[in-house]
């Protein structure tokens, strides 16, 4: 990875083709990452939209073996028992689709991982009045996700952190009124970046007013 150009590495994609082989990716090598890319990545996150041009976001890339290491033995049992319910149902239904399963393995692959995962990217922002600004936040992670994408790294969206999420902060010392929001695991992937299964546009997009008639999920509303 010595020969890496991080000022020239991933400005060639194409804004929809990044946009549709966006996915999780939660298989990651333990190689370590360029902070260059780090800081390019998080340069992404700096140009997503925020109310009034706030720019509430702050970016901690935890890197230190030990301190990823205090991360997953928080995470990992706290994700290992929210996702039993699920893996447990997908073991008795002979009809539980088979991508579900997969992506419940890589999703337990990463908890079990994390610590391996060379970089724990944490976003987290100034509140105002006395709220989370998630509606800044989110595009941010979102632009984080796409920049990763386009440089070749693997990267993946968690918040299950919130359930040790003052500890958390605190650790990572910032002041009460800059919780995180998101947790993202960057590293090189195991896997390959692609198109992930979608609903037709079609079946999601409306003029006008919606149309329970014509939506495939209509009953839900009901």
């Amino acid at each position: 990875m010595n020969d890496i150009d991080p000022a020239t590495l991933g400005e060639d994609i194409g804004l929809f083709e990044a946009i549709r082989t966006t996915r999780a990716i939660r298989r990651l090598k333990p190689d370590p990452v360029p902070d260059a890319l780090i800081r390019k990545v998080c340069e992404a996150g700096t140009f997503a939209p925020s109310g009034g041009n706030r720019q509430p976001w702050k970016f901690i890339a935890v890197t230190d073996p030990e301190r990823r290491q205090w991360v997953a033995e928080r995470y990992r049992p706290i994700f290992l028992e929210y996702i039993q319910p699920a893996v447990e149902l997908g073991e008795k239904d002979p009809n539980f689709p088979e991508r579900k399963k997969k992506m419940q393995r890589a999703a337990i692959h990463l908890a079990e991982h994390l610590h391996e995962a060379p970089v724990h990217l944490f976003v987290a922002g100034w509140t105002r009045r006395g709220e989370t600004q998630n509606q800044a936040l989110m595009p941010a992670v979102m632009n984080i996700l796409l920049a990763c994408r386009a440089v070749g790294l693997g990267a993946s969206l968690t918040t299950l952190h919130r359930s040790f999420g003052a500890e958390c902060d605190a650790w990572l010392g910032l002041p009460k009124n800059c919780p995180t929001a998101a947790l993202i695991p960057i590293g090189w992937p195991l896997g390959k970046y692609g198109t992930p299964p979608r609903k037709p546009v079609d079946e999601v997009l409306f003029f006008d007013r919606y149309d329970a008639g014509r939506d495939p999920e209509g009953h839900r509303g009901k």
